[in-house]
């Protein structure tokens, strides 16, 4: 079920700090199905758990990504004390040791990555122009550009 078109102009206030997560995975062999496709149905259930459990863990919302060799997941949490907790919850832990196990860094034939950005108050912007709620928009709460927000200087607080 998709989620109801916000028609018009729509940001997200940006008073508060976020950490930006992006997750992802790299096939790099194809054939060896067995080496990647548990990396990949690993994922899941971490998803189910973290949009269960979302304010108890700090996590806000995520979009996926699937390109033909390469995955990304973008998540939103409310800080990197929050996604470092999840990273030593069972389940991650789990899936990570199996990787290590079956996988590690010695057959190439699949990759892993991640990066993680700490946004500040003040230091982000967003438009969304007749979306559903997305991105920022999902994880936080979308609300109608005024005109003191018109431009992307001044959801920056910047002069414009």
């Amino acid at each position: 079920m998709s989620a109801a078109i916000l028609k018009g102009r729509y940001t997200v206030d940006n008073d508060q700090d976020i950490v930006v997560f992006l997750i992802g995975m790299r096939i790099n062999k194809w054939w060896a199905l067995h080496k990647w496709l548990p990396v990949f149905f690993a994922m899941p259930g971490m998803i189910q758990e973290l949009y269960t459990h979302k304010s108890k863990l700090g996590f806000l919302s995520m979009e996926s990504y699937f390109g033909l060799k390469t995955t990304v997941m973008i998540q939103y949490w409310h800080s990197t004390d929050a996604l470092l907790a999840y990273s030593k919850q069972e389940k991650h832990m789990h899936a990570w040791k199996k990787f290590n196990q079956k996988v590690g860094s010695s057959s190439g034939a699949v990759a892993v990555y991640h990066e993680t950005y700490q946004l500040k108050a003040g230091s982000y912007e967003s438009i969304y122009v007749n979306m559903p709620p997305y991105g920022l928009g999902k994880a936080l709460s979308p609300v109608a550009v005024s005109k003191e927000r018109h431009t992307a200087s001044m959801r920056l607080n910047k002069q414009s």
